[in-house]
């Protein structure tokens, strides 16, 4: 069976640690800040899909050194929802530039100005925070000296301002057929030929996030009912107003299905989802079937810690 997911590798130039007491109360005399914000709603019925962007989410404002970001899918209550009922496929956060006193907004419409990450992924992994369902509970602290900078107003263009937005992509699997087949965005259990942009999906293409994208409906269990529910994304953001005592962290992500360093080229293709090719009779009785794959190039700049 071929099954579609990411294969990234997400590399800054710290160790996701937790905090040390010291740390957790100042760093370098300087008061730690913490505050938790909410997207906002996200209203899905059993078996719905939300794929949506949020422009100018709440985030702390100024020249600061973020410590960590953490997330975590949340009912109104702020009691957080299991993973097997709202299925987190991925979210990310990402700061951009927008201009100052611009009052216009369109939820599905990408900044045309991202700000980005300093990965080699510059069109398909822009991403500061977050990826998959796997990021649920991992620890995000950034150690001392060490500040995840934002808010700097002298790299900002002229007339722009620094924002954040949020992509939250959440499947409902409460009452669906097969669990599976629809968090894996099978294409058969969501009876989709045509992608959101109105192009044909290929037969070949058996799953992924042309099948499963926002408004999409995964198939229910015959005689299933259950309300529509209202979740959050929930974040906690962590950091300190900046200092010339912060060294500031990069943060750089790579993708494993990337072959440019090893084809000798200068343009990457890194990927979003990635197709494992299915395991031919012969090498599934070995461990032939386990694919492998390899990335090669240049790390990040050195002299540092990583």
């Amino acid at each position: 069976m071929k099954m579609a997911g990411s294969a990234v590798l997400l590399i800054s130039l710290l160790s996701a640690i937790a905090p040390l007491p010291s740390e957790a109360l100042n760093v370098r005399g300087h008061l730690l800040k913490s505050k938790t914000f909410r997207s906002p709603p996200i209203l899905l019925g059993p078996g719905s899909v939300s794929n949506k962007y949020y422009h100018d989410v709440d985030f702390p404002r100024g020249h600061l050194a973020v410590k960590s970001f953490n997330a975590e899918v949340v009912d109104e209550n702020g009691v957080p929802v299991p993973l097997h009922e709202t299925y987190l496929h991925h979210w990310v956060a990402v700061p951009y530039y927008a201009l100052k006193d611009n009052q216009s907004s369109d939820a599905q419409k990408v900044p045309a100005m991202l700000k980005g990450n300093d990965g080699v992924c510059k069109r398909a992994l822009t991403q500061y925070f977050g990826l998959g369902s796997e990021t649920r509970h991992t620890a995000t602290w950034v150690p001392d000296p060490y500040g995840i900078e934002t808010g700097n107003q002298e790299k900002a263009p002229e007339g722009y301002e620094e924002k954040w937005l949020l992509n939250i992509h959440a499947i409902d699997t409460r009452g669906v057929a097969d669990k599976p087949s629809c968090t894996e965005c099978k294409c058969d259990f969501y009876n989709v030929t045509i992608d959101e942009y109105g192009r044909t999906v290929s037969k070949n293409y058996t799953g992924g996030l042309l099948c499963c994208y926002d408004q999409t409906q995964c198939r229910l269990k015959a005689g299933f009912n259950a309300e529509v529910r209202k979740v959050f994304l929930q974040y906690t953001v962590t950091w300190l107003d900046w200092t010339d005592a912060v060294v500031p962290v990069k943060i750089y992500i790579f993708d494993v299905t990337d072959t440019a360093m090893l084809d000798g080229t200068h343009e990457h293709s890194c990927k979003v989802e990635y197709q494992v090719e299915e395991c031919s009779a012969e090498n599934r009785a070995g461990s032939g079937a386990i694919p492998v794959l390899q990335f090669s190039g240049p790390m990040v700049p050195t002299g540092m810690d990583v």
